[in-house]
């Protein structure tokens, strides 16, 4: 079963990408490396109406898996007799095993393939798919009827079940009709079928609807890949041993039952890692306010980074957990400058050495407050404590230089003297964007990290 996909970080309703600060995402030492973050956002996006593209490309996905569907039912060889009782049997059975759900960073890989695999064998293999993707729709019935998911989301359950059609062609070609180990090579071949088409509906859907990649969709499949090769052994013997009774699809139903009591184990562990990670966000977003309440300036100022250093983040194609630390970063990276005297800050003509010495001490400040506050907000004082180091070492506090600063923070820096040189102060006006822009190319390499400065430019270019 494929991996539902979870292209980028997007809002469920326009294609927008969503801030970090708007959707859960796990501490780093409470998320097992499951991608905590990307799970919430796949349970977020999944009670919302896609947007029109992404709608429009699962209908006509949907109806080319139905076309094909319906034609293999027709025109493959039969191998055996249909049994209408058998059928249902399948239907039900697979949306059994379709609750089963494992939460991956991608969204979620079913066991499915425990059951696919008998089917083929108690049932003509040309009538497999469409009987999956009916097996598909009513396991998903419960949701659908509590508003869990959108009714908007059924052509994508429907095409999810394209991966069936490449073995039911192989194995009807191939006219196997009882299940045995001779015919390993067949099988092969069908489980390689059954890849290649679960491939293209699944890119052709994240690359036009959501613009994701080739290559990030088919290693966002690695996953499914491989639980589907390790049940297809199982599922295979299970079809073997009990070939000939209309009820060997139920043999496997208590492994799922197993399988279901360990999948509903990692869903609270999930949860539990969500609900610490909105403690730390609800911490972040009360230190802004903070931040606003007490230096206007400084609180819309940082407010604005934040959206440079999510654009930059996403052009760089930062991972998620480097994304949310750059994103908190952002928000955080002046808070202490609450503890620098207000006559300091809001003065309104430019700085004496001792004064701006004063205000240099707000980096190493602010971390001090931030691993106060501890877990992840601890982690994320060290990436504010180097917001204001330069590329070539002449920075505070610390006089790190080049690869030696978190890259995150480099990040901020670039930002944040975007907006600073951008932004009317007290005592100087905003400089003129393009002034602003020879600035910005003249300072890579020597105040920021070039390739920063690049794709800052492009988002600026934009």
């Amino acid at each position: 079963m494929p991996v539902r996909v979870n292209p980028l970080v997007r809002n469920a309703d326009s294609g927008d990408r969503v801030s970090a600060l708007e959707a859960p995402a796990a501490h780093p030492l409470h998320s097992d490396d499951v991608g905590t973050e990307l799970v919430a956002r796949a349970r977020v996006r999944e009670r919302f109406r896609m947007n029109g593209r992404a709608e429009l490309v699962a209908l006509a996905l949907a109806a080319a898996f139905l076309i094909a569907g319906a034609a293999a039912a027709i025109f493959l060889p039969a191998g055996r007799p249909f049994s209408p009782l058998t059928a249902v049997i399948a239907v039900l059975a697979y949306a059994i095993v379709s609750r089963v759900v494992f939460e991956v960073s991608n969204g979620a890989v079913l066991p499915t393939q425990l059951l696919l695999v008998p089917m083929f064998f108690a049932l003509p293999p040309r009538s497999v798919p469409l009987v999956v993707a009916a097996g598909m729709l009513v396991g998903r019935a419960p949701d659908f009827a509590r508003d869990r998911v959108t009714l908007s989301h059924i052509p994508v359950h429907i095409f999810n079940a394209t991966h069936a059609l490449g073995p039911a062609v192989v194995l009807a070609l191939a006219g196997t009709q009882s299940p045995s180990w001779r015919h390993t090579p067949v099988y092969l071949a069908a489980l390689a079928a059954q890849f290649g088409a679960d491939l293209v509906p699944g890119t052709i859907y994240s690359r036009v609807a959501w613009g994701v990649p080739l290559g990030e969709h088919a290693r966002s499949m690695r996953v499914a890949v491989l639980v589907d090769a390790a049940l297809a052994p199982v599922g295979l013997a299970v079809a073997i041993a009990s070939h000939g009774s209309r009820w060997t699809m139920l043999v496997v139903l208590p492994l799922v039952g197993l399988l279901r009591f360990f999948a509903r184990e990692r869903q609270v562990r999930i949860d539990h890692a969500l609900e610490l990670s909105t403690a730390y966000r609800g911490t972040a977003m009360l230190l802004g306010d903070v931040i606003e309440a007490d230096d206007e300036y400084t609180g819309t100022h940082s407010r604005d980074v934040v959206d440079l250093v999510l654009a930059v983040a996403d052009g760089i194609d930062l991972d998620p957990k480097q994304r949310q630390r750059a994103e908190l970063a952002a928000l955080l990276h002046d808070v202490g400058k609450v503890k620098i005297p207000p006559e300091i800050i809001n003065k309104p003509g430019p700085l004496d050495d001792a004064e701006r010495a004063i205000v240099n001490t707000h980096t190493v400040v602010g971390q001090q407050m931030l691993e106060q506050v501890g877990g992840l907000l601890g982690d994320i004082g060290r990436i504010v404590r180097s917001c204001h180091e330069r590329w070539d070492g002449a920075g505070y506090p610390d006089g790190l230089a080049g690869e030696a600063i978190p890259f995150e923070a480099r990040i901020v820096c670039a930002c944040d003297a975007w907006s600073a040189m951008t932004t009317d102060r007290s005592y100087r006006r905003a400089l003129p964007v393009e002034v602003a822009l020879v600035e910005l190319h003249a300072c890579a390499g020597t105040q920021f990290d070039p390739r920063v400065v690049e794709a800052l430019v492009a988002v600026l270019e934009r």
